[in-house]
C-alpha cells in the first residue's frame, strides 16, 4: 500500500483575532489539513511562512504594516516551483481593487469571508493541488471590471503572446472567458488531456503560475477585451 499523502500545511493571516482563530480552528478539523502558523499582518505572514514552509496561505487582503498584496508578491515571487506557497485571498466583498491587485501579485484565487466551511475546505484543496481557484462568475467579473477601469499594457507579456501557436491563443481566450477544460475540449472537439497540455504550454511560455494569472494576462495585453466573447 502507498503511504497516505502528507497533510496540507496552512498558514492563516488576518488582523482580526476572531477571524484568524475561527478559520484556523475550522481548517484544523480536517484530517488532511494542518495549520502550522497564524499571523496578524503581512510582515508576520511572510516571516511565519519562511519558518514553516506552508503549502497554502489564507491571506486577508487588508492588513496593517504590510497588506496582503505585498505579502502575496513576496511569498509567490521568491523561491522556485513548489517551494513557493499558494496564496488564497480573503475579502469581505468581491469587486475589490485590492483583491485584483493581489491576484496580479501572484495569488491563486480568493474567497469571501462569509464562505461556508465546505467551500473553504474545497478551496484549500483546489489550491493545494496546484489549480487556480477561478470561479468564472466572480473572478472573471472582478478581473474584467478592473482591467476595464485601469487598462495596462505589459509590453514584455504582450510580446510573449507571439510565441503562442494559433490554437494556444484560442485556448487562452476561452480560459479568460471562464471556460473549463472540458468546455474548451468540447468547443474544439479534442480530449481534455489535449486542452491540459495546451494550458500547460501557455503557462510555461508566458512564465505564469496558473489560470488566474493567465486570465489577467489575456485582459491586460488586450488579447481579450472586457465584455467580448470568442466566436463559437
Amino acid at each position: 500500500m502507498s503511504a497516505p499523502a502528507a497533510p496540507v500545511r496552512i498558514v492563516v493571516a488576518d488582523d482580526h483575532q476572531i477571524v484568524r482563530s475561527g478559520f484556523a480552528g475550522l481548517l484544523d478539523t480536517q484530517p488532511d489539513f494542518t495549520v502550522v502558523g497564524t499571523a496578524e499582518d503581512g510582515v508576520e505572514a511572510v516571516r511565519v511562512c519562511k519558518e514553516t514552509s506552508p503549502d497554502v496561505v489564507l491571506m486577508d487582503v487588508r492588513m496593517p504594516h504590510m497588506d496582503g498584496i505585498e505579502a502575496a508578491r513576496q511569498l509567490t515571487g521568491s523561491g522556485s516551483g513548489n517551494d513557493r506557497p499558494r496564496v488564497l485571498i480573503l475579502t469581505t466583498f468581491d469587486l475589490d481593487e485590492y483583491v485584483y491587485e493581489a491576484l496580479r501579485a501572484g495569488a491563486s484565487g480568493f474567497l469571501l469571508k462569509d464562505v461556508t466551511a465546505e467551500q473553504l475546505f474545497d478551496a484549500v484543496r483546489v489550491i493545494a493541488a496546484g489549480e487556480a481557484l477561478l470561479a468564472p462568475t466572480v473572478t472573471r467579473r472582478l478581473i474584467s471590471e478592473f482591467a476595464r477601469q485601469q487598462p495596462r499594457t505589459d509590453s514584455s507579456r504582450a510580446a510573449c503572446l507571439a510565441t503562442l501557436t494559433p490554437r494556444e491563443t484560442q485556448v487562452l481566450r476561452l480560459v479568460a472567458e471562464g471556460l473549463s477544460n472540458p468546455e474548451v475540449a468540447a468547443r474544439f472537439t479534442v480530449t481534455e488531456e489535449t486542452v491540459k497540455t495546451h494550458v500547460s504550454r501557455i503557462l510555461a511560455k508566458l512564465g505564469l503560475r496558473d489560470r488566474t494569472q493567465a486570465v489577467i494576462t489575456a485582459y491586460e495585453t488586450g488579447l481579450v477585451v472586457p465584455g467580448s466573447r470568442e466566436p463559437g
